[in-house]
């Protein structure tokens, strides 16, 4: 079967221009590649009031239990200034032993991997022990509203149920077989405008300057740490990410200061609980430290960005033994199973089933001249082919 060669599929995918929301064909690329394989092809559109209607793609290989999910996207990010790519970025070309474009890593490269590891089991081994499936989004690298997350829920409304799921996201650092994210840190963002009275420079005691008051207050959301971090995750961590007093004037103190914060947290708060410490020390800080000696206390007031990540860590034995054990059988490597790093749709899918995630190594993602070593495709083929047979035997032991 041609959709067994990973190569050949990641460069169809590759030349799919799906720059979010766009498709650009990459789910009708995937359809085509599936569907000869036996799945059944169902393509959902999202649609949210303001947001962009987004395409997303649910196919299914079998009608039994264990049933075992394979997750992922195929919207890329954009590829920036094309002129300064050593080769278009839509073109899928190999050089050496590279092939380049964006999206060869995040993530159709992980995508076609598996497509290909589902065509040699067949071709090997027949159809799975139980049924495989393909989530797909289009809206991983946007504001993720009409993506994952509504396609799970689509899903689960038609009667589909998962008993694991890999995401197929780059996870190593280095090199494959590096690391398994079996979890990921919670993430809330927040501004905090601090309000004073504009005046003239030269006049400061008929003014009071709100910068006075950020600083400390920025400070005590910085200092001291939340926390030490636990065995599985590493220590809470917020930064300012911005600051701000729209003020053009040099001679002219403003009338309110704002500054913008994103705290990633471990497994001692939810993000419930990581607001109410984030306001305690607001508080603490606004009492300790007007604006000016003698007056009032700082007054601010604190706005919450929108549906806050959720931290969770997954402890399904078959399925992190079934990954690990296939990435050591292939590669020789024993992975580090993780935590760190930023956000995946894995937070959506961890309400519905077990969840961990492998892919290519990370190094160039949203980078000019991204691009994956053809060596790597075919590796990662053979790891996630391996993962398919033992996960099903576990699974179905368990």
């Amino acid at each position: 079967m041609s959709n067994a060669d990973p190569i050949a599929n990641l460069q169809t995918l590759i030349r799919c221009p799906s720059v979010t929301p766009a498709e650009g064909g990459a789910l009708a690329a995937l359809e085509a590649m599936l569907l000869p394989l036996g799945f059944k092809v169902e393509r959902m559109v999202a649609t949210e009031p303001g947001m962009p209607d987004i395409e997303n793609l649910y196919a299914r290989l079998g009608t039994d239990s264990p049933h075992l999910m394979f997750a992922g996207h195929t919207d890329v990010v954009p590829p920036g200034d094309e002129t300064s790519w050593s080769r278009p970025p839509f073109a899928a070309e190999i050089v050496g032993d590279e092939l380049f474009g964006r999206g060869a890593v995040d993530m159709k490269g992980g995508i076609a991997c598996f497509v290909a590891a589902v065509a040699r089991h067949i071709e090997q081994h027949g159809a799975p022990k139980g049924s495989i499936s393909f989530l797909i989004t289009g809206d991983e690298e946007g504001p993720a509203v009409n993506g994952t997350e509504k396609l799970l829920k689509w899903a689960a409304e038609k009667g589909e149920a998962w008993d694991a799921c890999l995401v197929g996201e780059p996870t190593n650092p280095d090199v494959l077989g590096d690391m398994i994210k079996i979890g990921r840190r919670g993430s809330v963002s927040g501004k905090v405008t601090v309000f004073g009275v504009q005046g003239h420079a030269a006049y400061p005691h008929l003014a009071d300057n709100p910068v006075r008051g950020l600083l400390p207050l920025a400070s005590a959301l910085m200092d001291p740490p939340f926390d030490t971090g636990t065995p599985e995750f590493p220590a809470s961590n917020l930064e300012v990410t911005s600051v701000d007093v729209g003020n053009p004037a040099t001679n002219v103190i403003p009338a309110k200061a704002t500054f913008a914060f994103n705290i990633r947290f471990n497994d001692t708060w939810t993000a419930d609980s990581v607001k109410a410490e984030i306001i305690r020390r607001l508080d603490a800080a606004a009492a300790e430290n007007p604006l000016r000696p003698g007056r009032d206390p700082a007054r601010y007031e604190i706005t919450w960005a929108e549906r806050p990540s959720h931290v969770f860590l997954t402890r399904n034995n078959a399925l992190i033994a079934s990954l690990s054990g296939a990435v050591e059988s292939v590669t020789g490597k024993i992975p580090k199973l993780s935590t760190t790093g930023g956000t995946s749709d894995a937070r959506f899918i961890k309400d519905y089933c077990p969840v961990v995630e492998f892919g290519l190594v990370g190094q160039t993602i949203h980078m000019i001249d991204e691009r994956v070593a053809l060596a790597d495709l075919e590796t990662l083929t053979q790891i996630y082919g391996t993962f398919i047979s033992r996960w099903f035997d576990n699974a179905l032991l368990s």
